[in-house]
């Protein structure tokens, strides 16, 4: 996989997930299998004003290679954002986010609304590619609150004009959000209209998905996003299926039991947030890995009032292997 001058050795990537890919959760998919991941997406004017990038930006030995996405709306801020961001790592490639459907986001007339203004995210997109010496990479929804196959393929092809070495498309539109059926014509449609790399987006919970969003779109990769929480096992289970054929056994409790448990050693070890929000942040993990094991449900309930990370681990501990027992 070449993204411009940079060559990959996979073409299955962690998506930037805000307020989830750090560095903790990142480790633990690099651990069970994930090749190249995303900084979280970055909002450049919290770069450029507040410099809000302790946890964000953390850098470790193990978790490369590494690309970093940038969120707004001018193309100079754009630019000051990402000088500063590369004075302080050396990402793979840069990415624009033009996807991300939050209303506040929106609102600010960044990520998906340069879906309904193209020119303004060509500008961006000219503006960091001829002042940077890095690939620069698009993340697209395919539409707003509908989708125009002729439109799409227009935006998509200005990108490529500007200087976007791939493309990242989530196969929704903006009012959709992550809800409804992901348009696997709608993703083929960018890949027919480019000749740069692009990765299909949406719904990626399985190896099955990953190879059907391949195959129906004929995208040159797949980027994992909500799949990858409580199963950072999915990235060696995608590349096993595309190579074999064949599925990987499941984890047994007892592995997701201890890659759940040091998962939340890694959050206490690097998150620098307030004890409340880090421990509303493992409870959160938590959930996801024992969403499909039996008794799940009563170990949600019991969770809620949970104060301390101590209080959390004897309890996850105490579900898993009274699961083991029965």
């Amino acid at each position: 996989m070449h993204i411009g001058s940079s060559e990959i050795s996979t073409n299955i990537f962690l998506a930037p997930l805000a307020g989830v890919a750090d560095l903790s959760f990142r480790l633990i998919a690099r651990e069970a299998g994930a090749k190249f991941a995303f900084f979280e997406m970055i909002d450049c004017n919290s770069m450029i004003h507040a410099g809000k990038d302790k946890d964000i930006l953390q850098l470790h030995s193990e978790d490369l290679p590494i690309a970093a996405q940038l969120l707004g709306a001018d193309p100079d801020d754009m630019l000051a954002a990402a000088k500063i961001l590369l004075q302080k790592v050396s990402p793979t490639f840069l990415d624009i986010n033009s996807a991300c459907p939050v209303r506040k986001v929106v609102g600010k007339g960044s990520g998906a609304q340069l879906m309904r203004e193209p020119v303004r995210l060509w500008a961006i997109i000219e503006k960091l590619a001829s002042n940077l010496d890095l690939p620069i990479t698009v993340k697209l929804r395919v539409g707003f609150k509908q989708i125009d196959l002729e439109d799409l393929a227009r935006i998509a092809q200005g990108c490529e004009e500007r200087g976007a070495a791939a493309l990242f498309v989530h196969g929704r539109t903006r009012d959709q959000l992550y809800h409804g059926q992901v348009n696997y014509e709608a993703i083929k449609t960018v890949k027919d209209s480019v000749n740069i790399p692009v990765f299909g987006s949406g719904d990626i919970f399985s190896a099955e998905l990953a190879k059907k969003m391949l195959v129906e779109t004929g995208c040159d990769g797949a980027l994992v996003a909500r799949g990858a929480l409580g199963n950072p096992w999915i990235f060696k289970e995608i590349e096993h299926y595309l190579a074999t054929g064949e599925r990987l056994p499941e984890p047994t409790l007892e592995e997701k039991k201890t890659v759940l448990l040091r998962h939340l050693s890694y959050i206490q070890q690097y998150r620098h947030s307030r004890p409340t929000s880090k421990m509303g942040l493992m409870r959160k993990h938590a959930l996801c890995y024992v969403k499909k094991i039996p008794y799940s449900a009563k170990f949600r309930q019991n969770i809620t009032g949970l104060k301390d990370p101590s209080s959390l681990i004897k309890k996850i501990i105490e579900i898993f292997d009274g699961v083991q027992e029965k």
